[in-house]
């Protein structure tokens, strides 16, 4: 039998732990990294205040500074002892992405419930472009699962 991507999604949401916008601000209060696992363009359109991108094909190679990413290794990703909140337009990357680094020995990887599609909708600030032309909202639509 094989699997669909809704079905990894929700299975990794059974090993991993999913907080909302509310816990996201108490974590960030403590200087808890934010890492949005989208791809660059779509973090320039808007992203979460504080965030940093690491979109989610290289995730697992930022954690130990494979050759790939010229042996760099993440800031965000640099002590696995510490929480980490990622996220992603509305939670299924960064549930699969929380997994991942469950499995490379993250302690306590989180994922962003609905994504920033859940943190703008609770009116929680997004950061856009300053050329960018005005928009009703943030612009941002969930037009896949994830």
């Amino acid at each position: 039998m094989s699997l669909t991507v809704r079905d990894l999604i929700a299975a990794a949401r059974t090993r991993i732990r999913e907080i909302q916008p509310v816990e996201l601000l108490e974590l960030q209060q403590f200087g808890c990294p934010i890492v949005d696992v989208r791809e660059p363009d779509e973090f320039a359109e808007g992203h979460i205040p504080g965030a940093v991108n690491i979109p989610r094909g290289l995730l697992e190679f930022e954690v130990d500074g494979h050759p790939a990413v010229n042996y760099h290794t993440a800031e965000a990703l640099s002590h696995r002892a510490r929480p980490v909140v990622l996220y992603c337009l509305s939670g299924g990357r960064s549930a699969l992405a929380a997994e991942a680094l469950l499995r490379l020995g993250f302690v306590n990887p989180m994922s962003l419930d609905h994504g920033i599609l859940g943190w703008a909708d609770a009116g929680h600030p997004v950061v856009t472009p300053a050329d960018a032309p005005p928009t009703h909202g943030t612009g941002l639509t969930a037009s896949t699962c994830c």
